[in-house]
């Protein structure tokens, strides 16, 4: 029986555009009837990734890039610094030829110079560091000489990274790589309606300023949306298990994923805008069930009268979602936690132990399994 670890988040931004569409204004998405403020899973999944820096070992993370061939390479000379680049991109290659995953020579411009570059794959390919390091090491221990396509496929289809277990990977051109995602990461979306708004700027020539000259050195226009956004995500940790193959290591990926997913922010103008908000309420859920998202909590756009403020208006709505949902399905979770700002927790107070985040990742850690029926085997 599986175990599936829910995470809701209420999470307010100020004035801000952290995730941007096609013309640079801030995503947005109908909900309930009305326009809200969205910002896309794969935009936060980046930022988890980038925060899964922080708190994991380089070698359990990975890579996505199409020059997956530099980054064996530099590992080969690592292992092997007598070997000439050439020699060793030509070992490279050959590797990813037999594991049946094409790579071009690429030539870049620089000046009126055309320079080559290391070959690279015709799309972004997501690899572990330990694969990687085990491919290097295959190269350099056969002379260069080519890998069968079983030797190439076992190297580049275990031991993967925690990022690959999680969010999973997808080889177009060869199948058989392909990781199923364990983890599912829903588009934050706003619990109330609202439009983008424009900031109309204008920068100053400090040198015509000096001058007593007039006028602005330049302007401009940039858009922006201010939002309490819902967010979710859940962890499915049996998959998890199966796509790390260690149980151990799929409760730290978990306790990890959900700190990050707590503490990550995308980094949309954040240079402009500076909302390094946190969120004012997180909620964890550890089900037998199945993933429960509260999302329509606020299908009814939240409408406030301005004497609290829309988040105390949307805790209440979280909690009263999440209780009637086990009421009217006769469900309970295993476990539940709540972490919230100031009185907000009162809201919560039926649907989770009110604890800090560092006692919700020690408590969630307690209760996922520590063994499995392999193990005990």
């Amino acid at each position: 029986m599986s175990l599936f670890i829910d995470v809701h988040a209420l999470h307010t931004l100020p004035p801000s555009n952290i995730n941007r569409d096609d013309t640079g204004a801030p995503k947005t998405a109908t909900f309930g009837g009305v326009p809200r403020q969205r910002v896309s899973s794969q935009a936060w999944k980046r930022a988890i990734r980038r925060d899964f820096g922080e708190h994991l070992p380089a070698d359990q993370l990975g890579v996505r890039t199409k020059r997956v061939v530099g980054q064996v390479v530099d590992v080969v000379k690592q292992i092997a610094p007598d070997w000439e680049r050439d020699r060793a991109v030509t070992a490279v290659e050959a590797a990813f030829s037999a594991a049946g995953i094409k790579v071009e020579k690429k030539t870049v411009k620089k000046g009126e110079d055309q320079v080559q570059r290391d070959p690279e794959a015709g799309y972004l390919l997501f690899l572990s560091a330990r694969q990687i390091q085990r491919l290097a090491e295959a190269v350099v221990t056969n002379e260069g000489a080519k890998l069968s396509k079983r030797e190439a496929a076992a190297l580049l289809d275990s031991e993967h990274s925690v990022d690959i277990a999680m969010f999973g990977r997808m080889v177009a051109e060869a199948p058989d790589y392909n990781v199923d995602a364990a983890v599912q990461v829903a588009h934050a979306i706003g619990v109330h309606a609202s439009e983008p708004e424009f900031d109309y700027f204008t920068a100053v020539d400090d040198a015509a300023e000096a001058a007593e000259e007039s006028g602005a050195g330049m302007i401009g226009t940039i858009q922006m949306m201010s939002s309490t956004l819902y967010r979710y995500a859940t962890v499915d940790l049996q998959a998890l298990i199966e796509n790390l193959g260690d149980i151990r290591a799929a409760t730290e990926a978990t306790v990890a994923f959900v700190r990050s997913f707590v503490e990550s922010m995308p980094t949309g103008k954040q240079n402009t805008f500076a909302n390094r908000t946190l969120p004012e309420v997180v909620l964890v859920s550890v089900r037998e069930d199945r993933p429960v998202s509260y999302v329509n909590a606020f299908e009814t756009p939240v409408v406030t009268d301005g004497e609290r403020g829309r988040r105390y208006d949307a805790a209440a709505r979280l909690a009263r979602e999440a209780t009637e949902i086990d009421a009217a399905y006769d469900t309970r979770p295993v476990a539940s936690w709540v972490v919230a700002v100031g009185d907000l927790a009162q809201s919560l107070s039926e649907v989770g132990e009110k604890v800090t985040l560092s006692r919700l990742l020690d408590g969630l850690r307690a209760t996922l399994p520590v063994n499995d029926e392999r193990e005990r085997a």
